[in-house]
């Protein structure tokens, strides 16, 4: 479980919005590790919009970080042998 944890920790995902007008990246954990905005963005008319596509980006990148998380655990436990449809925590 330990290195799972490891691998958890080192997933990085992308999510973009706006036909990539505003970027962002995820951590594993679910921190935030960068944010990119395309300089067309910063338009006192465009806050709202801006923020939205904000918020659609880090939605993004957060579907991704989680499918990579769920991905790796069903690797590691398809190694352990279980019967199928045992699920852990028991």
């Amino acid at each position: 479980m330990g290195s799972l944890q490891e691998e958890i920790a080192e997933i990085e995902a992308e999510g973009s919005a706006g036909g990539g007008m505003v970027s962002v990246k995820i951590g594993g954990k679910g921190e935030l590790k960068a944010v990119k905005i395309d300089p067309s963005m910063f338009k006192e008319e465009d806050v709202e919009i801006l923020e939205d596509l904000i918020i659609a980006a880090h939605n993004e990148a957060k579907a991704k970080v989680e499918q990579a998380m769920q991905e790796k655990t069903q690797d590691m436990m398809s190694g352990l042998g279980l019967p199928a449809g045992m699920k852990l925590p028991f």
